[in-house]
């Protein structure tokens, strides 16, 4: 009996390390699949937002609105608040017409530079992505910070953020810059008023940025200056060009 005891003792002694490597390799498994499934949303998120810009080059607003959560948002220049799929479908149309790219008609909208970041809860993202727009207007500067959900396994847009920080003619912002668009200059209403009033160039306006520093680990500061969106509402004027 005392010999199968102490048989007994080694054989969990031997099989403790054993099974103390066999739940380190677990560990780093689930460690590496939940990495690769952030890394797999990110490209996910970034692709989900390079379509809008494609849909909106060709006009494809109904394809376009179904990027976006039922519940999302949408809030470009200085236009307004649209909530919900339906009034953003309403918003394009009003602004660029029905579906479909037309003779002669440019919407170029590309967009680069993007950093998306995927909350721990891998169900809610961000992205910052810059976007260079060429229309028959002219030209634009929007800087998106937008905010994202995964519904059923499928990421969408949940909230569309894209701030003008220069718009110009075609004759170009050394010439002349709208300050900026307002609700009241666009036929569709917004549901809600612009969340912020800013200038675009000459002035500016700093987007601010979902992430910190990623060095120092330190969240940006807006700091105190006086322009932009820094500009009290009697200082904000959208009624006359403004030229450099």
């Amino acid at each position: 009996m005392k010999r199968l005891l102490i048989l007994a003792a080694a054989f969990v002694a031997l099989a403790a390390p054993a099974v103390h490597a066999q739940q380190s390799v677990e560990a780093q498994l689930d460690a590496l699949d939940k990495r690769i499934t952030r890394l797999e949303d990110a490209n996910a998120v970034e692709k989900l937002q390079r379509s809008y810009g494609y849909f909106v080059d060709k006009a494809q607003w109904t394809q376009l609105t179904d990027l976006f959560a039922k519940d999302a948002t949408l809030e470009i220049g200085g236009r307004g608040v649209f909530i919900g799929k339906p009034h953003i479908l309403d918003y394009m149309h009003g602004a660029f017409g029905p579906d479909g790219i037309k003779e002669g008609q440019i919407i170029n909208h590309m967009q680069f530079q993007a950093i998306a970041d995927i909350d721990p809860d891998g169900v809610h993202a961000k992205q910052r992505m810059r976007a260079f727009v060429m229309s028959n207007g002219g030209w634009g500067l929007p800087l998106y910070e937008n905010e994202y959900v995964k519904e059923d396994g499928v990421w969408k847009i949940k909230t569309l953020h894209g701030p003008f920080t220069m718009y110009t003619s075609w004759d170009g912002w050394a010439k002349s810059a709208t300050p900026n668009t307002r609700p009241d200059t666009f036929g569709e209403p917004p549901d809600l008023p612009p969340t912020v009033v800013y200038l675009t160039y000459p002035s500016y306006y700093i987007v601010p940025f979902h992430y910190p520093n990623p060095v120092t680990g330190k969240p940006w500061n807006p700091g105190t200056q006086q322009a932009g969106a820094y500009a009290s509402p009697s200082q904000v004027s959208l009624d006359n060009l403004r030229k450099p």
